[in-house]
C-alpha cells in the first residue's frame, strides 16, 4: 500500500474509535498532530496522534516522527528514567528513558528539519510537560542527536508505535517535578542498575528504550563516562559525530 493510500485508510478508520473510558487529559492529547514521515524520514504530512496510534493504521503502513531524549547526570552520569503513568493510552506503567514524546505539525519551530532544531525544541517542551523540567534547564542547543530508528511496536491490540525515532543525548542539572498524569516514577540509575532493572521480571520497558538499550545505549554511555571534561563531569556534546546519523537505521 503507498503512504496516500494509508493515509486515506486512517482516516476511514478513525470515525470508529471511541476513546470515552480513557482518561481525560490523555485523549484530549491524541487530537495533537504528529508530523507523517515515510521510510526515509521526508515529512509528508500530518495527522493527529489517535490515528497515527492505532494498530489498523499503522499495519496499512502510517508512519509517523518522533524523540527520545536520555538526560543524564553530569557529576555521575546516571540517566534518569521514567515510570510511564496508568493513564496513558500506549504502554502504560513501563520504565522508560527520560522522554519519549512527538515533535508537532501545531508548532512551526518542531517542524524544522535543519540540525534536528525542530525535536530538539519539541524535548524540551515535553521534558517541562511530563516531568516540570523547566525549559529555562534544557536549552535546546545542549541536546546531542545521535541518529534515528525505524521502528514498529504493538502496545495492545487496538494501539501501538511505528515511528522514526530521533535519540537525543542531554547532560544536565535539572529540577524533577513529575506530571503524574504523564510518569507515575522516576529514578536515576548507573549502567549496573539498569542492567539489574532489565533482569528484574517485576519491570516492564518500553520496546523502543529495549531496542535502543539493545544496539547503542550502553556504548554510548561507556564513550558519554570515558569522554569526561577537565572537571570529572560527563558531557553530551562530547558526543557529537560519534555517529553517521545521516540514515534512518531500521529495527
Amino acid at each position: 500500500m503507498t503512504v496516500s493510500r494509508a493515509v486515506l485508510a486512517a482516516r476511514e478508520a478513525l470515525a470508529s474509535v471511541d476513546l470515552s473510558s480513557y482518561d481525560a487529559e490523555q485523549s484530549r492529547l491524541m487530537d495533537e498532530r504528529c508530523i507523517l514521515v515515510d521510510e526515509q524520514d521526508n515529512a509528508i504530512g500530518a495527522m493527529d496522534k489517535k490515528t497515527c496510534h492505532l494498530m489498523e493504521n499503522i499495519n496499512k503502513g502510517l508512519l509517523h516522527r518522533a524523540f527520545s531524549a536520555f538526560v543524564f547526570r553530569p557529576s555521575d552520569g546516571k540517566l534518569l528514567l521514567q515510570r510511564r503513568a496508568a493513564e496513558k493510552i500506549t504502554f502504560p506503567d513501563m520504565w522508560t528513558n527520560t522522554c519519549c514524546s512527538h515533535p508537532l505539525d501545531d508548532f512551526e519551530q518542531e517542524k524544522i528539519e535543519k540540525e534536528q532544531l525542530g525535536v530538539r525544541v519539541a524535548a524540551s517542551r515535553k521534558l517541562d510537560h511530563e516531568l516540570g523540567i523547566p525549559q529555562s534547564q534544557t536549552p535546546v542547543d545542549d541536546f546531542v542527536y545521535l541518529t534515528r530508528i525505524h521502528y514498529l511496536a504493538p502496545s495492545n491490540g487496538l494501539w501501538g508505535e511505528h515511528e522514526v525515532d530521533y535519540i537525543l543525548f542531554f547532560t544536565g542539572d535539572v529540577d524533577v517535578t513529575p506530571n503524574l498524569n504523564e510518569i507515575r516514577d522516576h529514578k536515576y540509575v548507573d549502567k549496573a542498575e539498569l542492567q539489574a532493572m532489565f533482569e528484574d521480571p517485576a519491570n516492564t520497558f518500553t520496546p523502543w528504550f529495549k531496542l535502543i538499550a539493545r544496539d547503542f545505549l550502553f556504548g554510548w554511555w561507556d564513550e558519554l563516562l570515558a569522554r569526561k571534561d577537565s572537571t570529572g563531569k560527563v558531557v553530551a556534546k562530547s558526543l557529537v559525530g560519534i555517529e553517521d546519523g545521516s540514515k534512518v537505521v531500521k529495527m
